[in-house]
């Protein structure tokens, strides 16, 4: 499973480009300034990469990246999962970028967000850069390399951290302020108090307002109910009884017009309404009485809603809600009061993470020394005969998202020298080396098809640089390995060449890449070997590092 095919259009200073890749081991050369890395470039975009509008060609509108990938069986779930269509075997993943910098992306058609393609990433290609020796000062980054080496995920134990923190704040902020809380708490409760004496409740403002109005005008209502009901039928003139006069005139003559017809019906369901209400209306005058005592209980009600809402500078229609706020508020302050359950909160957050951290601890302690013997191994063979490498694990006073480790590579350049952090000890050749052995050691434990290096071979060279070229070549045995490199005996162990190369179209450059075989190869390693003067003697070098 692998890298199978990679597409540009108006990409940096690539017009068009369509290339096919080969399992084994690829390798890119050209020179400086040709664009050796414009591939991986192109590449991390397609995988979700950040882009700016610099990407487009100039002159072109837009660019466009598109990668084919074997399809591996860990993928296709997650495909489901995010509703893409899965092909038989394989993954196509396109990516735009315009002038304006706006990007689009699309998985197997469908279009997909820049987040969903950096989940595809880590499964498909592992990346190793031509700095990646600066990593090797960062605390970061090298407790990174070896949680990688060890299986370790701590995204786990910073949430459970995260808990801790927050827990050991509430307790400590607690403990400080309880002379301050425990006033809060009186002032609350002397507060509750007097609001639950009215009791308020939702939306009552509205309905007492609305009641004290009816009573308020009760016999003013009354009397307008009785005359109503009297005006529709109470009277020989009333509405009810000109429906009925109007309704017997033409009922008498509907057998000779027709047209009467709809006029009956109108005027009969008319005479329906102004009966029920009617009816309503006598039912009002019946069941409403006048009720002295409950308006003046109204009336102090409101008095006192009134007097409390200007006490608090509240809206009256506020205080149910201002009272349910500080019930609400009072049981936060007696929480927080409540040391002895703050006290267990914080007990229970820290076992719960304490836990966690133990385990990732016993794994980096297991994994520390494996990882020491692998890469001082591979130093070996990479100019450091004698040299050692070391995981140190030091444990802090007090344990952070991460656990209770903080990791430090140590390195001792030669025999009889005690290993001291690599920073201060190792040359800028030697740490590039050190930064090799691990990627290379680390590579072999990945599940991604494909590996890349970008010059990562820079400040080696001669015997130290074919065994590079071995070890790539060894890894790409088991997967497909890309690496960009400017050194002839790394080149020479590839099982493919691209070559990588640049024109002048008057004021424009344009990069092509083009694999090459047999003289082609050899011109191009002489040209590594001797710079721009293929004479004979390098040329000759070229085929022996060929044949070896």
């Amino acid at each position: 499973m692998s890298l199978r095919r990679i597409v540009l259009r108006d990409f940096v200073i690539v017009p068009s480009l369509d290339l096919d890749l080969d399992q084994g081991f690829n390798v890119l050369t050209g020179e400086t300034g040709a664009g050796k890395s414009i591939l991986i470039d192109a590449l991390q975009l397609a995988l979700g990469a950040r882009a700016d509008s610099g990407v487009v060609r100039e002159g072109a509108t837009r660019c466009e990246i598109a990668a084919e990938f074997d399809l591996p069986a860990s993928l296709r779930p997650w495909l489901d999962e995010q509703g893409f269509a899965a092909a038989d075997d394989s993954l196509l993943l396109r990516r735009t970028v315009d002038t304006e910098g706006r990007s689009r992306g699309w998985i197997n058609g469908s279009a997909a967000t820049m987040a969903q393609l950096k989940a595809l990433a880590d499964h498909l290609v592992d990346i190793h850069g031509q700095h990646a020796w600066q990593s090797l000062t960062r605390a970061e980054a090298v407790r990174g390399l070896l949680d990688a080496y060890a299986g370790v995920d701590a995204t786990a134990a910073a949430s459970l951290w995260s808990d801790w923190r927050q827990a050991r704040k509430a307790l400590e902020s607690a403990a400080e302020r309880q002379n301050t809380l425990q006033q809060e708490s009186e002032r609350l409760a002397w507060q509750i108090g007097e609001l639950d004496k009215l009791q308020p409740q939702p939306g009552e403002w509205e309905d007492i307002n609305a009641q004290h109005g009816r009573l308020a005008n009760a016999q003013g209502l009354m009397d307008a109910a009785r005359e109503a009901a009297a005006v529709l039928d109470d009277e020989d003139s009333s509405a009810a009884s000109l429906i009925h006069r109007a309704l017997s005139a033409l009922q008498a003559q509907a057998h000779l017009e027709p047209a009467f017809n709809d006029a009956i019906e109108a005027l009969q369901a008319a005479l329906a309404q102004v009966q029920d209400t009617v009816h309503s209306l006598h039912h009002y005058t019946r069941h409403t009485e006048l009720d002295p005592s409950g308006l003046e209980a109204l009336d102090q009600r409101l008095s006192q809603w009134m007097s409390l809402a200007r006490r608090y500078r509240r809206p009256p229609e506020e205080l149910a809600d201002l009272l349910a706020g500080w019930k609400k508020e009072l049981a936060s302050v007696d929480q927080a009061m409540d040391l002895d359950a703050l006290r267990a909160a914080e007990r229970k957050a820290w076992g719960t993470f304490e836990v966690e951290i133990k385990r990732l601890g016993k794994l980096r302690q297991q994994a520390a020394p494996k990882l020491s013997r692998a890469v001082t191994e591979a130093m070996q063979t990479l100019g450091m005969q004698g040299g050692r490498f070391e995981v140190g694990l030091q444990k802090l006073d007090e344990p952070q998202a991460h656990g209770w480790e903080q990791v430090e590579f140590q390195v001792a350049g030669h025999a009889g020298v005690s290993p001291r952090p690599v920073g201060k000890v190792a040359s800028g050749g030697e740490l590039s080396r050190i930064a090799l052995a691990i990627s290379v050691v680390t590579s072999r434990l990945g599940q991604a098809p494909t590996l890349i290096f970008d010059e990562v071979d820079s400040g080696i060279g001669g015997a130290v640089a074919h065994t590079v070229g071995q070890l790539l070549r060894q890894l790409g045995r088991d997967r497909q390995v890309l690496a960009v490199t400017h050194l002839p005996q790394v080149a020479a162990c590839g099982d493919h060449h691209l070559l990588v190369s640049k024109r002048q179209s008057g004021s424009v450059t344009h990069s092509t890449v083009t694999p090459i075989t047999h003289e082609q190869r050899v011109s191009e390693l002489a040209r590594m070997l001797g710079g721009n003067d293929r004479s004979e003697v390098s040329l000759a070098h070229a085929r022996e590092l060929l044949t070896a």
